[in-house]
């Protein structure tokens, strides 16, 4: 079984967290020998994107999940370091305003899908609905259980506007969550992200494991995966995702555009330009 296979979630599959290592590193002994094929995916996915942007046939969604630590903004800085930002924007989201609150669920995730030609990045996502309302029991289990359905209704809308979603739950350990938390303490220039609820959260942990696993089983389908990545080593969360966006962008068979004028002409105009700067 090849890494991506490894990591997608099998639509219909029966999901325990427990019998994944958070600290599994694909063969790699360390970021050193991981460094190169790193590398190589981030070219090669700045190439892909030239074409996605340029061809404006499809669009990308990257929807990132994972408990308080695990790593959606560094994953963030990863993947748009890849890219050209004028095709390429994330979207956070938080708690939801009075106005988003007085709407459906879903009403403050339409309006920031990807256009044609585009990648979105959604740090937290439709998905906090699902995992936070229902930990904190702030919706009836029969309301989440109908979110389900409506999120796969909404992905699937998405999908067949050619907009292909690839979903990522980033998977680390409570040992490793605690260490990540002192090193925002130690590091002043991490300070800023440190909110009481961190902990507070955390020891609602078992809670929201049993709520991801609910999200995976129930909301990986075909045409829409859940991935789910071992996490505690922040180089192999990036050289995992980066193997799947890769691929994902592969497949499309991404080709440049033809000319839409006539190049002659432009030549033309071009060499007649050149003698009259003379």
């Amino acid at each position: 079984m090849n890494l991506i296979s490894k990591l997608r979630v099998k639509p219909g599959s029966k999901v325990r967290l427990a019998n994944v290592d958070p600290d599994f590193s694909g063969g790699y002994k360390s970021e050193k020998y991981a460094q190169q094929r790193i590398d190589e995916q981030s070219a090669s996915i700045a190439e892909l994107q030239k074409k996605l942007y340029a061809e404006r046939k499809h669009s990308l969604l990257i929807v990132l999940q994972g408990i308080d630590a695990a790593g959606k903004d560094g994953t963030c800085w990863h993947v748009l370091k890849s890219m050209n930002p004028q095709g390429a924007h994330v979207q956070g989201f938080k708690q939801p305003t009075a106005e988003e609150s007085s709407h459906d669920f879903l009403w403050r995730v339409h309006p920031h899908v990807p256009a044609r030609g585009n990648v979105a990045i959604f740090n937290r996502s439709h998905y906090e609905d699902v995992l936070v309302q229902r930990v904190h029991k702030m919706a009836a289990d029969k309301v989440i259980q109908q979110r389900y359905s409506f999120i796969n209704d909404f992905e699937s809308t998405l999908t067949s506007n050619n907009t292909t979603i690839l979903k990522f739950f980033l998977y680390i350990s409570p040992e490793e969550q605690l260490k990540r938390f002192e090193e925002r303490l130690d590091d002043p220039t991490r300070q800023w992200k440190i909110s009481e609820s961190d902990y507070t959260e955390r020891a609602l942990w078992d809670d929201y494991i049993k709520a991801y696993e609910a999200m995976l089983e129930k909301c990986s389908t075909q045409q829409a995966p859940w991935y789910v990545i071992p996490a505690n080593h922040k180089w192999f969360r990036n050289l995992a995702i980066g193997s799947v966006i890769e691929k994902t962008l592969k497949d499309m068979k991404l080709e440049l555009p033809t000319p839409t004028v006539d190049l002659k002409a432009i030549r033309k105009k071009y060499h007649q330009a050149k003698k009259e700067k003379r």
